[in-house]
């Protein structure tokens, strides 16, 4: 009788079965691990087993046995823990520039790094549904385009697209083509993820100028045969820094700031700009501190700042100041004709 071709797999199939329905709190006897075989077509004895299982254990495989009435066999340590592998769920459900249907698809592929039984935990944290999500579906070859670019050294070409009110459709907001559809051309030089969003910063080399634009509304990107420019004005910044002064992303004048902050906010501004800033107490106010920043100056940060209400004020540079309290002045002016 020939010998059944799949004979040569059953290490391999042991390795699956171990890796997909044992672990800590779930082991597997030699009679379970014989009739899970027979689910593949392939025989095996028990003394056999016992040599595969020790082949496994010496190519690496953290086998380990736990008696009982019987002995059960169960893999220990993985490539992932499981607390690991929720922190990885949690990113993938809550990251906004990955599609509803990708995150799915991402955590089903998460799901297969544990056993099956630890997959339910997994299972049981995932909430999907009427979160913000893109629905752009190009957004990852878009990512591996603009990492191909970077690595090549070559300077990319997109469409890049903007929201649009268009109250006289059904589709009361959708994209439409920025700059009327020409394309822009830039240098591409990192990727970062800032405020649950993916961003190029990129080298504008006809406006001389680092720019970031949102990966998701980026469209039909191709490389060109051009060289990126923009080497000697990155080399010139830190792109972790660079992401961290520009509140959501938005473009302005970088400028060197002193706020005077209330010293209960010490860790609002450790989480926004880092422990390495230059801080000094206020002369003025013992409980109040004074902290040097670069920021993007913005109607974002004016945001940020304005939520901080009387527990952070700018002190310097006194234009900044003066722009602050003409953009208060604006906002203030809306609602004093509102209609109730």
């Amino acid at each position: 009788m020939a010998k059944n071709p799949r004979q040569k797999q059953k290490l391999l199939y042991i390795q699956k079965i171990l890796l997909e329905k044992t672990d800590e709190e779930h082991g597997i006897t030699i009679n379970e691990l014989i009739s899970a075989l027979e689910s593949y077509g392939i025989n095996a004895e028990r003394k056999s087993l016992y040599d595969d299982l020790r082949i496994l254990e010496t190519y690496g495989l953290d086998i380990c046995s736990e008696k009982s009435k019987t002995v059960k066999y169960y893999i220990g340590s993985r490539d992932f823990q499981i607390s690991e592998l929720k922190l990885l769920v949690d990113a993938i459900q809550s990251s906004k520039f990955i599609t509803e249907k990708k995150s799915l698809e991402l955590i089903k592929k998460v799901e297969s790094l544990a056993s099956e039984n630890e997959a339910k935990q997994l299972q049981n944290q995932v909430v999907i549904s009427n979160r913000v999500k893109t629905s752009n579906e190009t957004i990852y070859y878009n990512v591996d385009r603009l990492h191909d670019a970077i690595n090549k050294d070559r300077a990319v070409e997109f469409y890049y697209n903007q929201w649009k009110l268009n109250l006289g459709s059904t589709e009361k907001i959708k994209h439409e083509r920025r700059r009327s559809g020409e394309r822009y051309n830039v240098s591409p030089w990192a990727l970062c993820w800032d405020d649950e969003n993916y961003y190029l910063i990129a080298f504008d080399e006809k406006n001389e100028q680092i720019r970031h634009y949102r990966v998701d509304k980026m469209e039909k990107i191709e490389l060109t045969e051009r060289r990126r420019a923009g080497t000697d004005e990155f080399k010139k910044i830190d792109l972790a820094q660079y992401a961290q002064s520009t509140f959501g992303m938005f473009a302005g004048e970088n400028v060197q700031v002193t706020l005077s902050v209330d010293n209960s906010l010490i860790g609002v501004i450790a989480d926004r700009f880092g422990k390495n800033v230059f801080v000094t107490s206020d002369e003025e106010n013992e409980n109040r501190f004074l902290v040097r920043v670069k920021v993007n100056i913005s109607a974002q940060f004016f945001g940020w700042l304005f939520a901080l209400g009387e527990k952070a004020k700018i002190v310097a540079p006194e234009n900044i100041v003066k722009d602050f309290k003409k953009h208060s002045r604006k906002v203030s002016n809306m609602y004093k004709e509102a209609r109730l």
